[in-house]
Formats: C-alpha cells, structure tokens, sequence
C-alpha cells in the first residue's frame, strides 16, 4: 500500500459525507473523515478584510483565536499560497478553490510524523484541496461560514454586490487574475468582471456615480448589462451600447458609470480596451510602470454621448496591467494630500520586485491605500491585477 493511499481513503470519505453536510456541519464532517489518519484538522477561512484568518467552529472541541495574517507563520502559508510546517508538531496547509485563497488547514499530526514527509504533505494538499470546493459549494446554502469570515455587520449596498461579482483569483497556465474591492463592509458603485472563453479575457472595472446602495443599484445594472451583451457574443462596443441603453431606460437623472472595458488575446497578449471616463490602467514591464493606456477615450456610460474607437495594445511575456478605480489613487490623507498615482505605481513596483502571488500584491498595495488615509474618506478603492506570464499563474497555486 501506497503511503498516499489512506489520504485517498479520507478524500473518497469526504466526498461520500459531503452530499448532504450542512454547512455549519463540514468541520465535524473532516473530523470524521479524518479520524484514521491519526491528524486533526482546524479549518481556518479568512475574514472578508484579509487581515485575520477565523476558525470554523466545532462542536465539542474548544474555539480558537483567530490568527494574523501579518507576521505570524500561518499568514506566510497563506500569503505565499505554500505549506508551512511549525516546530510543535503542526503543519499549515493553504486551502483555495481554484486558485482563489480561502483559508487555511492547521494539520496537528501524530506523534513521529515527518512534517516534510512528500507523502503526507501530497495528502494535506488533497483533503485542502476538496475543502476549498466544499467551502465555496456549501456556503450559499447557509449563513454560518459568511458569518465567520465577518467582524462587524454588511452594509445593504455591499451584501448587494458582493453577491455580484466573481472570485477575487483566477489563473490558467499563462494567465492570473486577481482583484480586491474596499471598504469590503460598506462598498458602494465599485465593481469588477472577468470571464474566460475562446482564448479571449473579459475585464471589467466599473464606478457608479455616488455613494451607498444608490450607487451600487447603478453599477449592478451596468454589470448585467454588459454580461448579458457579452454572453451573446457581444464586443466591447456592443457592450458598450447595452450599459448605455440599461441605465438610461431605468433612470433620467443623469447618474453614470466610469469604466474600462478590455480584451486580452491570452495567447497573443493583444489587447483592445475602451476606457470610459475613468482612470487609465497601467502597464508594467520588467517590474517597472511604463507607461498608462491612455487611448479608447469615451465618456462614462450613462450620458449618451459620442465616443472614439477602442484602444489597442500589445503585452509582452511577464507583462502586468494594473487597472484601479480613482478611490485608490484620490485617496486622501489627515492632511488632505492625495495618495496618488507615483504612489501607487512605485508600491506596485515594489511588491511584483518580491514576487508575491498576485491576490497578495494587492492586498498588500490595499492595505497601505487603507493605512494612508486611516479613517478619512472612505470611498471605495478596487484594482485588479492581471499577468500574462506562466510563472505567475503558478505562484497562485498551492
């Protein structure tokens, strides 16, 4: 027998109780699946902020303390996506759906184990990597996991569109994307969309004129607007007349949305974009910014008004394009002086430089857009990060 092999037994278990665990019951469910095995596992899943990793509750056994990400061994594990093991007999196991992080596994083993064992690890990557699915499958049907990854209640408008929007990481073998949205409990008009067909990436990044729920009603029109054009075959300029016609047949009052809407020929590195009264994205080579795309110009969606052709670009291997909402660079302060772009661009620089996985460059860069302003202005900051670079989709990967 194999040494993976009981690892197989525990996953196969898994599935079998998984079909009908609730999900306030799925760490009992490992628990028992488990048992054989000699381990036990806590399932931490991270808070909504990405500051702190909250454990699952379990009947019967103690609750533990949340753990930090900053600073703390299991935040390495789940920052560099990549197992951990600790001096007191623990190892800490990334679990991600995809390659979206969702947490992570405190794997306490038996008496003697090798926590650099291939055979044990291969297998904490195993049970991890059914966890990740379970948690992602199993939380619609209930409130508890929600629960756990929040510390204070959602505002209306960001229950709303949190419920809109995408994973916040997807990659292939030449492609990641990653994306990050705050004020995470109060966000308002921003928004972000991906979608994958052909060989041909969708982005979107969107900004509802206002704040609160107003703002969100806005952009969540012009998100559907522009998926159900795009899922017809639509381009950008059909996508482009569909948001404009959706808003303006709901409201007359002049309210819009800025946008970019691009294309990236994922295996060319082509891209074509429009940019619709909003910030320009920012390419970076070589791990420097080098320039803004600056051409597609139009005005925000909802005005009616006469715009120019998309703009068109070409990434090289190990390109990234950085694109943002003006909540990040606009960023204000004590003193009122503006985050701004230099800023951003010189951060970014600096992150891609340490070759951190890509949802981690922009936690990092969206802790200090927060740490910067501390409680002034709290507009809603989004970026999203995508690479055209093989290397970078495998660092996303446990």
């Amino acid at each position: 027998m194999s040494a993976v092999e009981p690892w197989h037994r525990a996953v196969a278990d898994l599935v079998a109780r998984s079909h009908r665990v609730p999900p306030d019951a799925l760490p009992t469910a490992v628990t028992a699946a488990v048992r054989e095995l000699g381990v036990a596992i806590t399932i931490y899943v991270v808070d909504v902020e990405q500051e702190s990793l909250r454990p699952l509750p379990e009947p019967g056994r103690p609750l533990p303390d949340p753990l930090p990400i900053e600073a703390s061994l299991p935040g390495r594990a789940y920052t560099e996506v990549r197992a951990r093991a600790g001096q007191d007999g623990r190892l800490w196991v990334p679990v991600v759906n995809g390659t979206a992080r969702l947490g992570l596994l405190e794997v306490r083993l038996p008496d003697g184990a090798d926590p650099d064992d291939p055979a044990l690890r291969d297998g904490c990557r195993l049970i991890a990597g059914l966890i990740g699915h379970l948690v992602t499958s199993k939380i619609s049907y209930g409130d508890g996991l929600q629960r756990v990854r929040r510390s204070e209640p959602v505002a209306v408008s960001a229950e709303l569109l949190w419920q809109l929007l995408p994973p916040l990481t997807f990659a292939l073998d030449t492609v990641a994307i990653s994306a990050i949205l705050e004020p995470c409990y109060e966000v308002g008009g921003d928004a972000f969309d991906y979608a994958l067909d052909g060989g041909r990436l969708a982005l979107a990044v969107l900004d509802g004129v206002g704040h609160g729920l107003p703002a969100t009603l806005t952009t969540a029109v012009a998100l559907a607007a522009l998926r159900a054009a795009r899922r017809t075959g639509g381009g950008l300029m059909d996508q482009v007349v569909a948001v404009e016609a959706a808003l303006r047949s709901q409201w007359r009052d002049g309210r819009f949305v800025t946008a970019v809407l691009a294309e990236v020929e994922v295996d060319t590195g082509r891209v074509r974009y429009v940019n619709c009264g909003h910030p320009a994205p920012v390419l970076l080579r070589r791990g420097r910014a080098v320039r803004a795309l600056t051409g597609g110009r139009r005005p925000p969606l909802g005005l009616n008004l006469p715009g120019g052709e998309p703009g068109e670009a070409r990434l090289e291997p190990e390109d990234r394009l950085l694109l943002y909402t003006d909540g990040v660079t606009e960023a204000r302060d004590a003193a009122g002086e503006m985050f701004g772009l230099p800023r951003l661009a010189d951060l970014a620089e600096r992150h891609i430089g340490s070759e951190l996985p890509a949802p981690e460059t922009l936690r990092r860069l969206s802790r200090a857009v927060a740490a910067y302003r501390g409680t002034a202005s709290r507009d809603d900051a989004t970026m999203v990060l995508v690479e055209w670079s093989g290397a970078a989709a495998a660092r996303v990967e446990p």
